[in-house]
């Protein structure tokens, strides 16, 4: 069930976590862990969307994994969704892992957003979003 409720951004924190290529995650710090409210345990091994929150549209996603497959860093405010319904806003980075030249896994690090930042997101992912169906 997802909530009208958003929980702040903790200063000074910094989520990381790592996926397989698939998208699958495969290690999450533990500021990762109290955000999301989900156990390491319930997250390794789970597919990262299990964090997108409904009102997040497609293409920001796919502009992400777009850009980090062409090498490139990819920087984003995101709308992440809590395991009980609630929500928080990042700014996060997401970079390709090349291990002798091959592509391993993808690692985000998400920081405390910017809310002029993410107030003008809400109003574009609105839109983006009206355009999806």
């Amino acid at each position: 069930m997802v909530k009208d409720e958003e929980t702040p951004f903790p200063e000074g924190k910094l989520i990381v976590s790592r996926t397989d290529l698939r998208g699958i995650i495969t290690h999450c710090n533990q500021a990762f862990v109290e955000m999301s409210g989900y156990t390491e345990a319930e997250l390794i091994g789970q597919p990262h969307y299990i964090l997108r929150h409904p009102d997040m549209p497609k293409a920001i996603f796919k502009d992400a994994w777009e850009t980090v497959a062409r090498g490139e860093k990819w920087h984003g405010y995101v709308k992440n969704l809590c395991k009980d319904g609630r929500y928080y806003w990042v700014y996060a980075t997401i970079i390709l892992n090349v291990r002798a030249g091959n592509a391993v896994s993808c690692t985000s690090v998400r920081r405390k957003p910017s809310r002029t930042q993410v107030d003008a997101c809400i109003a574009y992912y609105a839109q983006l979003k009206q355009a999806e169906v």
